[in-house]
């Protein structure tokens, strides 16, 4: 699960150019200029959206740049892209952008593809262009703080029956998620916060856990307790789409990602540690095992409708594409769990995601549908790659070996799965358009 990689207004996280070129100062370079920074901007948004993956950059930025009459070079790895903007004449311009990954404000990613849709037909100049990039930048968040808070706080209690289906871990986890969500609405307003808030957020879970709600093994093992209410932090999706960049041939972005997204686990992993070391407790406390499953069947069912409530909210998608994400969350877990019995967990995630993928990429043809992204997301966080990264890493630091690398082993099969699933599922179906290139799948 990706979590916000920082304030989107910090220098870190906004783009910033470089330009050189040749020509002489006048009308045509200020043409040019303009087309440059257009390119620039959008290049800086969509790179600052894509933690799920960076296929979609050079694709919508090399189509928007021809369709401004310029060619335009992208080298890119996972926080910087490389432009150089080419027109006709020989005159170029070379732009640097960084950003840091993340999802934090998916309305954005909803709004550029009309945006870059209108651009490559010919509906929109570099000026419209610019104007209609301002207000995407400029706008608000759809939702306020509260209705953030509220929707981590659902993302979390739908996430929980998975890990177990007690009315215990219900309860837990509306405490501990409340106060993982605070935590992430705080670090909006709090740069410094942000930049260590996967690490701030497992430790106070942590503590509260083993200090109010671990006392009886009877509820299942501290980790699985505290699993749900981290779930928003948990950089399952890093993982895959870093897998899956590195099978389509993104080798150094596919490889940053994958640096990146282990640390974010370590990072969670450690503070965990921390909040055992800090209550006394014993680090053979942390064990998974589960409790007895007391939840009725009609729970476990609506638990991803309040799940995908909480994706809508806490990722500020807009209200419009919910019955969209809706659909694909219960297709896919219709469809994993029906392959599982088939060929087993490993097969049934491989099979999921390969449906997933194709649907989704089937149902974002056209600019007025939902961004692919948008699509994939919430289904794609109910194939749990990244819990089984902490599992596996607390388990182990527990002390309890055999079940920690039975968790990372699983884990590994389940990424590869998933990366492996997901660019088959868009080799399947490829989102083609008129006068390009397949594009090459990504997470």
């Amino acid at each position: 699960m990706a979590r916000p990689a920082g304030d989107p207004q910090q220098p870190g996280a906004r783009p910033s150019g470089r330009e050189t070129g040749g020509g002489t100062d006048g009308a045509p370079d200020a043409e040019l200029d303009r087309i440059a920074s257009f390119l620039s901007r959008l290049t800086g948004l969509l790179l600052r959206t894509s933690g799920e993956g960076s296929e979609l950059i050079a694709r919508e930025v090399g189509a928007a740049g021809r369709a401004l009459g310029a060619e335009v070079s992208v080298l890119l790895v996972m926080d910087t892209v490389t432009l150089t903007v080419t027109v006709p004449d020989g005159r170029t311009r070379t732009v640097i952008v960084y950003a840091a990954p993340e999802v934090a404000r998916l309305d954005r990613i909803a709004a550029l593809k009309p945006l870059v849709a209108d651009v490559c037909a010919g509906r929109a100049g570099t000026a419209e262009a610019s104007a209609r990039l301002d207000r995407i930048e400029a706008a608000p968040a759809p939702y306020p703080w509260w209705l953030k808070l509220l929707g981590i706080v659902l993302f979390s209690l739908g996430f929980a029956p998975l890990m177990q289906p007690t009315w215990y871990e219900l309860g837990t986890t509306a405490v501990l998620a409340t106060l993982a969500a605070a935590l992430a609405v705080a670090s909006d307003r709090v740069p410094r916060l942000a930049r260590v808030l996967p690490l701030v957020a497992s430790l106070v879970v942590s503590v509260v856990t083993l200090e109010l709600f671990a006392g009886d093994p009877a509820h299942g093992g501290p980790v699985l307790l505290m699993l749900p209410a981290l779930f928003f932090f948990v950089p399952g999706d890093y993982l895959s789409a870093a897998a899956a960049e590195l099978g389509a041939g993104l080798i150094a972005t596919g490889a940053i990602r994958l640096v990146y997204a282990v640390f974010l686990l370590v990072q969670l992993c450690v503070g965990v540690l921390l909040g055992v070391y800090g209550t006394g407790t014993s680090t053979r406390a942390l064990f998974d095992t589960a409790a007895d499953a007391d939840l009725p069947r009609w729970v476990l069912f609506a638990s991803w409708t309040v799940f995908t409530v909480g994706t809508l909210l806490a990722f500020a998608i807009p209200r419009r594409f919910f019955w969209h994400l809706l659909a694909l969350v219960y297709l896919t877990v219709a469809v994993q769990s029906a392959a599982t019995k088939l060929v087993g967990e490993t097969g049934g995630t491989f099979v999921a995601a390969v449906v997933l993928a194709a649907v989704a990429t089937l149902l974002s043809r056209g600019p007025d549908r939902p961004p692919r992204l948008l699509l994939v997301l919430p289904g794609f966080f109910t194939l749990t790659v990244g819990s089984l990264g902490m599992r596996g890493l607390t388990t182990l630091a527990g002390g309890h070996v055999v079940d920690g690398f039975s968790d990372l082993l699983e884990l590994v099969l389940v990424v590869t799965a998933i990366a492996v699933g997901l660019v088959l599922g868009a080799t399947l179906v490829p989102d083609r358009r008129a006068g390009e290139e397949p594009p090459v799948p990504s997470s």
